[in-house]
């Protein structure tokens, strides 16, 4: 009878330590339904189960979750990660083949404006690979490769509508979803590019609504006094503008002051003016994965608590 008893104990101890998805997501940046696909496609991870069905991992889980980012992150298929969970990481790429085919397939899609196949592309790999990763191997590649191919073919502006309005409606689409589940204050983005559905701006408010943060998008640039009136509103936990060419030199001495939150600029203008910028206390981030890390660093993401960042020099200037 004891000894029965003793097994329950230890049972519910281990129960105790073991965490439910949802931990797990947010400790690895993987989320739920992607956790769930690994697990049903692909045998990886398999949890425990309580007696409802709800998913239970130990920390070893946790840290195989980790070591298939680290696959992933190289370019290994998901479908191949199994075999190599016990192996170490090699410390370069070799296996770019998956990201090219699913660039491809994207690019084939776009270019015959067939949006179902388009959504179905990024849905099979939006199922599969965390944002983070499809941002880095997918989308930033996918878009440096239509930029060029625009640039070189100035009649394929149909082609540009079609992309960046559907990228645009995809996305915010998710971000309308999350931001029903975290009301707190959020993360308030602003477009500084003459023309609106810019595509770094919904990839920076992705990747943030996907760490837990509500976003709001403004995708017009607008008038300085403007975007005080809308910061004073709002109360957002922070200010993210995304410029991506040169500005006139005074619009950011006009758009910052009275900000009290933190503000980070994004794009190719923290570049071009980083060297203007540097006395400042704007972030300067180079790209949307820049950005994230920044957010983070910060302590923006999340379960944001006002006053939580220590304020000094820059975690993200580089």
């Amino acid at each position: 009878m004891n000894e029965s008893c003793n097994t329950v104990a230890d049972h519910n101890d281990a129960a105790q330590s073991m965490l439910p998805i949802r931990d797990v997501a947010r400790l690895t940046g993987v989320n739920p339904v992607t956790l769930r696909a690994w697990e049903r496609r692909y045998g990886l991870i398999q949890p425990q189960r309580t007696p409802k069905g709800h998913r239970l991992y130990t920390c070893e889980q946790v840290e195989q979750v980790r070591q298939v980012l680290a696959w992933l992150e190289r370019g290994v298929a998901v479908s191949q990660v199994k075999e190599l969970l016990h192996e170490p990481a090699p410390q370069e790429s070799s296996h770019d083949s998956t990201w090219q085919a699913a660039q491809q397939h994207l690019l084939d899609a776009i270019e015959a404006l067939a949006e179902r196949s388009l959504d179905d592309a990024f849905n099979r790999s939006m199922a599969l690979y965390p944002p983070v990763t499809l941002c880095r191997h997918l989308l930033l590649p996918l878009l440096q490769t239509l930029r060029l191919r625009w640039r070189l073919h100035p009649g394929a502006r149909l082609e540009q509508v079609f992309f960046l309005s559907w990228l645009r409606s995809k996305l915010g689409a998710r971000l309308y979803h999350n931001n029903r589940l975290h009301p707190s204050a959020p993360l308030l983005l602003l477009n500084l590019s003459p023309e609106t559905m810019e595509p770094g701006l919904w990839l920076c408010a992705w990747l943030a609504s996907d760490a837990e943060c509500p976003v709001l998008v403004l995708d017009w640039a607008i008038p300085a006094p403007e975007l005080q009136v809308a910061v004073r509103r709002i109360q957002p936990r922070g200010l993210l503008l995304y410029g991506s060419q040169s500005l006139k030199p005074a619009l950011l001495q006009r758009l910052l002051p009275g900000i009290a939150c933190p503000a980070l600029l994004c794009g190719q203008a923290s570049g071009i003016h980083r060297q203007q910028l540097q006395s400042t206390d704007l972030y300067l981030t180079d790209d949307p994965l820049d950005a994230l890390h920044c957010l983070q660093s910060l302590n923006l993401l999340g379960s944001y608590r006002e006053g939580a960042s220590a304020p000094g020099a820059s975690p993200c200037a580089s």
